[in-house]
């Protein structure tokens, strides 16, 4: 997580750099439907490294948009969920959602 000090002064720019690569924002759009393991958002994900994703969801919980959850199980189990602060950014993405679809359908009628 970022100490106020690393924090951008501009709070666009502090949002952009917590969720303002392709595939954060991806990983943050499945896990509003539901917790997801991290296969499953492997699959989910075309085109992302396994990598990529171990980065990016690492980045996310230590920036505690998302939990990470292990059950006791064999073999075990991990799942991820958005946090509590994961989920105020349903508006947000919910807007960015809404402004594709009329941005789609102004490109589709030119």
């Amino acid at each position: 997580m970022l100490t106020k000090e690393e924090m951008p002064a501009c709070p666009v720019a502090t949002t952009v750099s917590l969720i303002g690569s392709k595939w954060k924002l991806l990983i943050i759009r499945n896990l509003l439907a539901r917790p997801w393991r991290f296969n499953e958002l492997k699959r989910d994900l075309a085109g992302i490294s396994q990598k990529v994703l171990t980065d990016s969801l690492r980045s996310l919980e230590s920036d505690g948009i998302i939990t990470r959850t292990v059950y006791p199980e064999v073999p075990p189990r991990v799942e991820y969920a958005l946090s509590e602060l994961g989920e105020s950014m349903r508006p947000i993405i919910h807007s960015m959602e809404v402004w594709g679809i009329a941005y789609q359908k102004t490109m589709s009628n030119t």
